[in-house]
């Protein structure tokens, strides 16, 4: 069943991981359309510039022709789904810590605007433990990757720690 609607999965998705695309691919089975919106946080120091990061997702997804849209935002989620009239947030879930995090956020979400719901997805069990913070320490020390996050991101990785020894 698929509803007819679109909705936005937010993230850092430095890089994105086998976990998110994970998500994204069991949501475009869902919903019309998925936007992974990368987040522009001045208070974060990413790995990959924000074209990286979303080069790296459009290389992934490219097989969900337009099903997946990639985009951008800084700032509050809430005034991001306004400004592009979508009301309904993804997030995907690998354990019960991180739903107590992230029931946090979405009822801060709802609090800030009303309209809108956050949906959940559990990661499938083979993603559970992959995170974008713990693939950089793999990759900075040499490990492989290749099996956590998607071809290009891969690559990336090797060449962006290869570079700093």
């Amino acid at each position: 069943m698929v509803f007819s609607s679109s909705i936005v999965f937010p993230g850092s998705f430095d890089p994105i991981t086998k976990g998110h695309f994970d998500i994204i691919s069991r949501a475009v089975t869902i919903f019309d359309t998925v936007v992974v919106a990368v987040l522009e946080n001045p208070l974060k120091s990413p790995l990959f510039s924000l074209e990286e990061r979303k080069n790296f997702i459009l290389s992934a997804c490219n097989q969900f022709e337009k099903r997946v849209v990639v985009d951008h935002f800084s700032g509050l989620l809430v005034d991001y789904l306004k400004q592009k009239n979508i009301r309904l947030v993804l997030r995907g879930l690998r354990a019960v810590s991180d739903y107590e995090y992230e029931a946090q956020i979405a009822l801060m979400n709802r609090h800030l605007d009303a309209q809108v719901e956050t949906f959940f997805l559990m990661a499938r069990e083979d993603c559970a433990y992959i995170s974008s913070n713990i693939v950089k320490q793999i990759a900075r020390f040499g490990g492989d990757v290749r099996r956590l996050v998607p071809e290009s991101a891969a690559l990336a990785l090797e060449h962006k720690f290869k570079a700093t020894k």
